[in-house]
């Protein structure tokens, strides 16, 4: 998979992706990712988890979804969907394929092109605020 993407299959990469793709479709933040690391007896630096799942990212490997000004969770469904964010809990889950469309995007400015519409909807559970 590393190779097919052009990135060459470190010791860093090939454990990571393990780690990433070895079960089902998740969604993970880079500490999250460390930690599952440090407990599967992978030592590597929180900025190397970090680096790596940056260049997954450009790779088109994953998908790199913010949330919160800046924080960020990692779907290891690269396709174009959307999600939903449950704010009282800090995760994400996708919404269901064909659920949501965006109409009527703007033109964008001259020398630009949108390259992909990212929508986060946000929710509360009933009852959750006085």
């Amino acid at each position: 998979m590393l190779k097919r993407a052009g990135l060459r299959p470190t010791r860093q990469r090939v454990a990571l992706g393990g780690l990433l793709f070895g079960d089902e479709h998740r969604h993970v933040t880079a500490d999250e990712l460390h930690l599952e690391a440090i407990d599967a007896g992978i030592p590597l630096s929180l900025a190397t988890v970090y680096n790596t799942l940056s260049q997954f990212d450009e790779a088109g490997l994953i998908r790199k979804v913010c949330v919160n000004g800046g924080k960020a969770y990692y779907d290891t469904d690269a396709g174009d969907h959307h999600h939903f964010y449950i704010e009282a809990e800090d995760r994400i889950i996708d919404i269901p394929p064909g659920r949501i469309s965006v109409d009527g995007l703007p033109k964008p400015p001259p020398g630009y092109v949108i390259t992909k519409v990212d929508v986060v909807i946000r929710l509360e559970r009933v009852g959750a605020k006085a």
